[in-house]
């Protein structure tokens, strides 16, 4: 017994010797620590490298980043959302909607469709009428618009779309989670000014997609501090779209597109792919009956509208993911590799417009034929 555990004592520091003949690669470190944080059995090897990592790490002089620098290069893959099923990400399992399930539970689908069925043209005062308008709003930041912009576009040459259904992008650049949880921030102005141009009225707003993101959530903590953070802010949105807009029944909630070409600290990877944590905690918020997120009057004051899953639009750069082979190339972005270039904005439009036309809670009154 005693020689064996000798053997493995001269093993650990024969495997540290070796280690110390090279200068630590500290990517190497991060990516085994992260196996290790994914719940990995490390060897015993890797265990020692990480160690000699950490010591490495506490003797080098504290370095002083700027917040706009760069993030280093991207060399991970990650398992988009739906495809993750009963693994884990840091903890947290998969699916749109939690433990592999990516469509909702029946008792909210149920809620879902019945929301959706009150959603039909309505004059300017609010009244249900034959010849009225069924406003869909965007909210978000500069990606948001970008994109919205180009499902306008490819929504206008849709035949089956009905013509009912106008659409008014109220996303802006610039404006992130923060600046939207703000009630009196500039920004509403705009978004009047813009459904007034689209010739609508409050009362016709009556769906709307946000795709939002905080700019530079490393300031904000790892994950889940800077989803949480999120979260809360889009808690605070959509109290105030429903407060303006009292006839918004559903919102569709999309996370942000992959960001491991970005070459700035805005919102790299992992922030772009954790931000579906947000998402979905704030849609599992409501099933759970969160006061703030309540959409039923039978259960209280309203102060939400009913949340439902969009499109998700992550897939892991050149890697395509199983259901729709969607991929992201360095040319489907702009050169900070964060906001997309035409490509990448014409893969957000057709995945829009696709799921308006085939959701069972959308179609009924995005398609002309399907009313």
């Amino acid at each position: 017994m005693h020689r064996i555990a000798g053997l493995i004592v001269c093993s650990l520091i024969a495997i540290v010797a070796r280690a110390q003949e090279a200068p630590v690669d500290f990517e190497k470190a991060r990516r085994i620590f992260e196996r290790a944080r994914n719940g990995e059995t490390l060897s015993a090897e890797d265990r020692a490298y990480v160690e000699r990592a950490k010591q490495a790490k506490q003797k080098q002089p504290a370095a002083k980043q700027s917040p706009g620098a760069p993030p280093p290069k991207w060399t991970q893959h990650l398992t988009p959302l739906p495809e993750l099923g009963p693994a884990t990400y840091k903890g947290e399992d998969g699916g749109l909607y939690g433990a592999g399930r990516n469509t909702p539970p029946e008792t909210h689908l149920t809620a879902a469709l019945r929301e959706a069925e009150k959603i039909r043209p309505l004059d300017a005062a609010g009244r249900p009428a034959a010849d009225g308008k069924i406003g869909l709003l965007s909210v978000g930041m500069s990606n948001t618009t970008q994109e919205f912009s180009r499902f306008m576009q490819e929504a206008a040459r849709e035949p089956r779309k009905s013509p009912r259904v106008v659409l008014v992008d109220g996303a802006q650049g610039g404006q992130t989670g923060a600046r939207w949880a703000d009630a009196n921030a500039p920004l509403w102005a705009q978004v009047d000014e813009r459904i007034t141009r689209a010739g609508l009225s409050a009362a016709q707003i009556q769906v709307a997609w946000i795709k939002q993101a905080e700019s530079g959530p490393a300031r904000l903590g790892d994950f889940p501090k800077h989803t949480d953070v999120l979260r809360e802010h889009l808690v605070l949105v959509l109290g105030h779209l429903k407060k303006r807009f009292p006839n918004l029944r559903v919102v569709y909630l999309s996370s942000r597109i992959y960001a491991g070409y970005a070459t700035t600290a805005l919102n790299p990877e992992p922030y772009a792919y954790e931000s579906a944590f947000a998402v979905r905690r704030l849609i599992q918020d409501q099933i759970a009956g969160r006061a703030e997120l309540n959409f039923d009057a039978t259960r209280g004051a309203v102060r939400s509208p009913l949340l439902l899953w969009g499109p998700y639009l992550w897939a892991d750069g050149a890697t395509p993911r199983a259901a729709d082979k969607l991929t992201y190339e360095p040319r489907d972005f702009a050169a900070d590799g964060t906001h997309p270039g035409d490509s990448g904005r014409a893969k957000v439009a057709r995945l829009l417009l696709e799921f308006f036309k085939t959701d069972p809670t959308a179609k009924p009154w995005f398609l002309t034929a399907a009313r």
